[in-house]
């Protein structure tokens, strides 16, 4: 059998580091890509870091320019959906246009068999029969460091060339993995931010968005302040709202008449269903509705019992066993059967 190439996308952390020494260690013909998506200074020291570690596994490594990609697809996105009055996830945009798209096609346009990244999930193959293969896209062993919740947008096409090599390594076991290939990434700090954003998101969007003063109303429509504009809140939020006599939390957003409104009561934060849109099923087929599963409402929630139907207008509805806090439009919602990511959605609505 012929050596099977990989490209491996190199982000210059210890993640994505390890899984190329991991591929390179199973004996795969592998080539590092830094993708280059703005103009950031850590995007240049990330990029020195990922050189030093193809240098250290004796990889080439291969500078993807996508800068104005990343800029269309996925920052205008998220500008867009947050003057929408949406919280949208940027990670799960990137994914689908830059990691698993832009890239993919790159890789497979050099005749390469496999793309790799540092993502915590894992890929599992099996016959439906003996022509078909069908690929799931299942959960990482480190449930803390699972990342499938941000995959839920790939399809069949993609998972059958796609390596996550990582994915059955706890984060512990890739930090001594990186140590023993004396990687210049073991003790780098995990970095929790925006990729594409110095600063916090309401400096980012303060410059980009400006502001658009508003008042703030209870649910009963009593007026209780100003807020600096809807982009700069999410449902949910407690801090930074700056009203006496609270706590507050925002509950919703009218943007016809650009109010916000807030609760004292927590309670009111607490839905079973929802709707979304956008909804891709992994497997590629639709299935039988009504459907149960565990679903994900943000990246940190524990999953939850519920139950899909079909809805109009391309969307499905979702009904939780247990009342959800802050079930918030633009994030995803993710399906889980088990271990197995069954799809997503984004949410567009809650009820």
């Amino acid at each position: 059998m012929k050596q099977k190439k990989v490209i491996c996308a190199m982000s210059g952390g210890i993640d994505s580091s390890v899984a190329a020494a991991l591929l390179k260690k199973a004996g795969f013909d592998v080539i590092g890509v830094f993708i280059k998506l703005t103009d950031l200074p850590r995007f240049k020291e990330s990029g020195m870091r990922a050189k030093k570690v193809a240098k250290i596994l004796g990889i080439p490594l291969l500078v993807l320019d996508l800068r104005r990609e990343f800029k269309e697809r996925v920052i205008n996105l998220f500008l867009k959906e947050y003057k929408l009055g949406l919280t949208p996830n940027p990670c799960v945009a990137c994914n689908k246009e830059i990691k698993f798209g832009f890239l993919l096609e790159k890789a497979l346009s050099l005749d390469t068999d496999f793309i790799a990244t540092g993502h915590y999930a894992r890929i599992k193959k099996r016959f439906v029969n003996s022509k078909q293969i069908r690929y799931s896209l299942m959960t990482a062993k480190d449930k803390e460091k699972d990342q499938s919740y941000f995959l839920w947008k790939l399809n069949q096409k993609q998972l059958k060339h796609i390596l996550f090599p990582i994915g059955d390594y706890s984060k512990t076991q890739v930090r001594i993995i990186s140590r023993k290939f004396k990687l210049p990434t073991f003790e780098i700090p995990e970095s929790q931010e925006v990729c594409f954003i110095q600063g916090t998101i309401n400096d980012f969007l303060k410059k980009r968005l400006k502001e658009k003063p508003g008042k703030i109303i209870t649910k009963e429509e009593k007026t209780v302040g100003e807020h600096r504009g809807l982009w700069f809140y999410t449902i949910g939020q407690r801090k930074g709202i700056n009203l006496p006599d609270g706590p507050y939390y925002v509950l919703d957003k009218d943007l016809k008449k650009n109010l916000l409104i807030v609760t004292k009561n927590e309670k009111d934060l607490y839905e079973k269903q929802l709707l979304a849109g956008h909804v891709n099923w992994i497997s590629g087929q639709e299935p039988k509705f009504p459907l149960k599963i565990k679903a994900k409402i943000r990246y940190r929630h524990e999953p939850a019992s519920a139950v899909i139907t079909r809805s109009l207008k391309s969307k499905v509805s979702l009904r939780f066993a247990q009342s959800q806090r802050a079930i918030t439009p633009g994030q995803s919602v993710v399906f889980y059967k088990g271990q197995e990511v069954s799809g997503g959605g984004v949410i567009s609505e809650s009820y």
